[in-house]
């Protein structure tokens, strides 16, 4: 049988913006009165100095356009983003569009029919028997079942598979009129836009996926949350949420490695979901890590934001370009359900 290699990371961002512009130049007008104090606290303890944003709202204020005209726009700016990154992650491969056995496209800020998985595959000249899956609504741990999916077709059809996740979180900024409280600043806080793709082959150079894992909690399921409003997405995002990942991710990740027969010690590559500072926080005293141990995540989310779904691989891309490249990578992410999903890889070649 065999093995689902990661053999090749593309990825694509629009322009971006510092977050003291970003505070100074738009959200320290939209926040008012005594939130405001509070939203400036917040966007500088965020870990984040620099986002991307398709939509700049120091540019085009966004918050109190519809869902439709969100919808329609999410279109217009995701299809490039997404054809950058499927391009160079089809080239880093070594591998043309022609190739692709599945195409799968996770995506939570955005919907239409047809979407950017076929109007992706018309244009950058998929053949009409490729496969295709939408995964939508998983938020920011979608990336690691979407690659689960990519690896368990190309184990059990030999032929290459293709995953992009794109996210426009800009989009979702909501109007000064609504319901403002800490969840939504942290939020405003932390999110970006990005699109990544992950080629995965049979065999070959690159991280091949050794297994993939989860959990979900789903006695705190109103913790994460992602509604459809009149004015876009609203974010709910519960300041319990790390109390709820030191719960589990000890167990997640021990177990996963233990079937390996391999520790947290033989591991020197950590992709953790930056989900936020406290996230990465836990995750480093939970695993008993060592110091640099979550540079690259705490490095993307300086540099990037929180992307959501591409998250997990803009830091997969980082530490692969490192020098030396780790060996061994745990990849996690977390999202709605509670769910936390981890990942075994291992370097070949």
């Amino acid at each position: 049988m065999p093995v689902p290699v990661i053999a090749g990371l593309g990825t694509a961002q629009p322009p971006s913006a510092l977050q003291d512009e970003l505070w100074e130049g738009f959200f320290s007008r939209h926040f008012s009165g005594t939130t405001r104090s509070l939203a400036q606290r917040i966007f500088a303890n965020s870990g984040v100095t620099r986002r991307q944003a398709a939509v700049n709202p120091l540019l085009e204020d966004v918050s109190d356009w519809p869902t439709e005209r969100r919808m329609r726009r999410y279109q217009v700016e995701a299809l490039p983003l997404g054809k950058e990154a499927v391009g160079r992650a089809l080239t880093a491969a070594g591998l043309g569009a022609g190739d692709v056995g599945l195409f799968i496209v996770c995506s939570c800020t955005g919907y239409a029919t047809p979407g950017l998985d076929i109007l992706l595959a018309r244009d950058l000249g998929m053949a009409p028997d490729t496969q295709r899956m939408f995964i939508g609504h998983m938020g920011c741990y979608a990336a690691l079942p979407g690659l689960g999916a990519a690896s368990d077709f190309v184990t059990a059809r030999g032929r290459p598979a293709l995953l992009l996740c794109a996210e426009l979180t800009s989009l979702h900024i909501q109007p000064s009129s609504a319901r403002v409280d800490t969840q939504q600043i942290v939020s405003h806080a932390l999110f970006s836009d990005a699109a990544v793709a992950a080629v995965v082959v049979p065999g070959g150079p690159g991280y091949a996926m050794r297994e993939l894992t989860s959990v979900t909690d789903t006695s705190t399921a109103d913790h994460m949350t992602w509604d459809v409003t009149d004015s876009g997405f609203r974010m709910g995002l519960s300041p319990k949420v790390p109390q709820v990942l030191s719960r589990h991710v000890r167990a997640l990740v021990d177990d996963l490695l233990a079937r390996h027969g391999t520790s947290r010690s033989d591991v020197d590559g950590w992709a953790v979901h930056p989900g936020g500072p406290r996230i990465l926080n836990v995750v480093e005293r939970e695993l008993a890590l060592p110091p640099q141990a979550l540079a690259a995540s705490r490095a993307t989310l300086d540099e990037h934001g929180n992307c959501s779904s591409p998250t997990v691989l803009l830091i997969l891309d980082r530490l692969s370009r490192q020098t030396p490249a780790p060996r061994r990578i745990v990849m996690l992410a977390f999202g709605p359900g509670l769910t936390l999903y981890a990942a075994l890889l291992d370097q070949q070649g």
